[in-house]
């Protein structure tokens, strides 16, 4: 009869951070595959009342937060604007 062997289980982030709590050297759990996200930086925008209303609309309608929408929309605007300057100088930018 064959004998399976059992996959190896990933440690779950909390055992890692018992490990490195307790100085234990955690290196051999990072593979350095994946990319660095920047920090968050929060911003203040004022909108007016109306703009409010359409972006928490159009929230609704998408299911998705007003946040997210705005995000979304600011994404959109940046990378046609990419575009657009990219067609005008003749090379892709960004």
């Amino acid at each position: 009869m064959r004998s399976i062997r059992k996959k190896k289980r990933g440690m779950s982030a909390e055992n890692i951070a018992r490990l490195a709590d307790k100085g234990k050297d955690v290196s051999r759990f990072f593979t350095n595959a994946g990319q660095m996200m920047s920090p968050i930086q929060r911003v203040n925008v004022d909108f007016a009342s109306p703009m409010l209303d359409e972006l928490d609309s159009a929230a609704k309608e998408l299911n998705i937060s007003r946040q997210a929408v705005i995000k979304t929309l600011i994404r959109q605007a940046l990378d046609q604007h990419y575009l657009a300057t990219a067609r005008q100088s003749g090379t892709k930018q960004r």
